[in-house]
């Protein structure tokens, strides 16, 4: 049920993102659609919630919260490039040969 779900989930954001890359080239936005996909995403989240035994509401609040914790009053570019996390794990980048300048090019 797990993979179900975590598959069912997949498939269905990429049908969301598959309407707007219709937007992305010219096309209106099918709303009906849109609304139709989101639908099918919202059923695979119930699944998986149901697989871990956590209700949706749960996980909602635990996310609001979260994001209240992480913006305070609300989002901005500035908190969320400076994030506590990001600052504590700022390192320099690893290097390897493949992706040394002009590598593979």
């Amino acid at each position: 049920m797990r993979e179900h779900a975590l598959f069912g989930l997949s498939s269905e954001v990429g049908e969301v993102m598959g309407l707007h890359q219709k937007v992305h080239q010219g096309h209106r936005l099918d709303e009906n659609a849109l609304r139709l996909e989101i639908g099918d995403v919202l059923w695979f989240i119930a699944e998986l919630c149901d697989v871990y035994g956590w209700s949706m509401e749960d996980v909602a609040r635990l996310n609001i919260q979260k994001l209240r914790n992480r913006y305070h009053d609300e989002f901005t570019v500035e908190e969320s490039v400076n994030r506590e996390e990001y600052r504590e794990k700022k390192k320099e980048p690893v290097r390897n040969k493949y992706y040394a300048k002009g590598a593979g090019a």
